[in-house]
């Protein structure tokens, strides 16, 4: 069979669907998949066909999303709608063009994407949804979830607001059903990336929802990187690929951790240089990035902004958390792995050097956090996701 696939242009949403695009083509099955091209080398990797989307990838607002509706900019974001129509309506055209001539057998789209969606519509595919996060249903609205989880105040809340309004006036200009991001009526089909037990509210889901929990597959490691000798614990500290743009959170890290206990392993982005912070410690390895799987795989605890897809990584490899969530999504992520005992939450306009390093020595040392993530390591690494996906999807076919 021939699977298209589409998602937006994050590392969030990109990565977690790798596996899956893998195993599909190792059972014989053609996969394309229409994303920006930054990802289309990561997209060959694994086997698939990339399709250029027209236009360029969205740039994430510095210094992450506020924390209240007041500090919102909404001239900004009212440029980011206008691009969000634009690059929608492009990409629709676009690949209506392509799979003319190349018809799929089914559109496997980001959940939160509304390119995929109003292509399979329009030219009458079968359409899967893929989850990257927590997935939602009829009468489990996401957006509801993301303000009673994060607060009334949370700032990213007037996006989703905005974008209902955007996704409206999508589909009357495309002669589609009016859906909305994270508050609409589920695919046929939903393979959702992280393990029913992290679902909040997973019970209430049903037949329509594979939960089949993260798949590690391979992906590109930085040979330059060496795990510590044994002996001094190893914290990784990383805020992401999209708002990690945070010099002052840096620097309580290195007056938290400078010459202490720990080796680190920080992560600070491509839009920060080591340089701006000041004295780099003995005890410190500053990086752009790290290959992350390599260094969860060694790592003692996770200092992290709580993205679904690193949140995910940590579990497998069994790493007690310390969150700093930098958005609602992510504040939801968070507040769930406190609740299920795999990580403490930090509110980023709280944070201090002495904060993190209290924190950080707290998790390490509770038993009970070691013992809970290290079984849900166990767990996760037991199931092969991508199997179970490719299941749901040939099976979702046949029927």
């Amino acid at each position: 069979m021939h699977f298209a696939f589409v998602t937006l242009p994050a590392h969030g949403h990109v990565n977690p669907t790798l596996p899956l695009v893998r195993e599909l083509v190792r059972r014989g099955h053609r996969v394309s998949y229409a994303v920006h091209e930054p990802f289309h080398r990561t997209i060959e990797s694994a086997g698939a066909a990339p399709i250029a989307l027209p236009g360029e990838m969205p740039v994430p607002p510095p210094g992450g999303m506020p924390s209240r509706p007041s500090d919102f900019n909404l001239a900004g974001m009212s440029r980011m709608l206008d691009y969000f129509l634009t690059a929608t309506r492009d990409g629709v055209a676009a690949l209506e063009e392509h799979f003319a001539a190349d018809r799929p057998d089914a559109v496997c789209y980001d959940a939160m994407d509304t390119v995929g969606r109003a292509t399979a519509e329009r030219l009458g595919l079968p359409d899967v949804a893929l989850h990257s996060t927590h997935a939602s249903h009829e009468d489990l609205s996401l957006l509801e979830l993301l303000r009673s989880e994060s607060g009334e105040t949370s700032g990213v809340l007037p996006i989703f607001s905005m974008m209902r309004q955007v996704s409206e006036q999508l589909a009357a200009d495309l002669g589609i059903k009016p859906t909305a991001p994270l508050n609409g009526t589920p695919a046929p089909l939903n393979i959702v990336f992280i393990p029913r037990e992290f679902q909040i509210a997973g019970d209430t889901f049903d037949e329509r929802f594979h939960f089949v929990g993260p798949s590690i597959g391979a992906r590109a490691t930085d040979e330059n990187w060496q795990a510590p000798q044994p002996g001094r614990p190893l914290l990784f500290i990383s805020l992401g690929t999209a708002f990690n743009n945070q010099p002052d959170f840096f620097r309580e890290c290195l007056k938290a951790f400078g010459d202490g206990q720990w080796r680190v392993a920080m992560a600070v982005g491509g839009h920060l240089d080591a340089s701006e912070l000041g004295r780099v410690p003995e005890n410190f390895d500053i990086r752009p990035r790290f290959p992350q799987l390599a260094v969860l795989s060694h790592a003692d605890v996770f200092l992290t902004h709580a993205g679904m897809n690193s949140t995910m990584e940590s579990l497998y490899f069994g790493v007690p958390m310390v969150a700093v969530p930098q958005m609602a999504e992510q504040d939801a992520n968070a507040r769930q792995a406190e609740r299920l005992g795999f990580a403490l939450r930090l509110g980023k306009a709280d944070i201090t050097a002495d904060l993190l390093r209290r924190s950080v020595d707290q998790i390490h040392a509770d038993q009970q956090v070691r013992g809970s993530v290290t079984e849900m390591g166990r767990k996760l690494r037991a199931t092969d996701g991508a199997a179970a996906a490719a299941d749901a999807l040939e099976a979702h076919l046949a029927d």
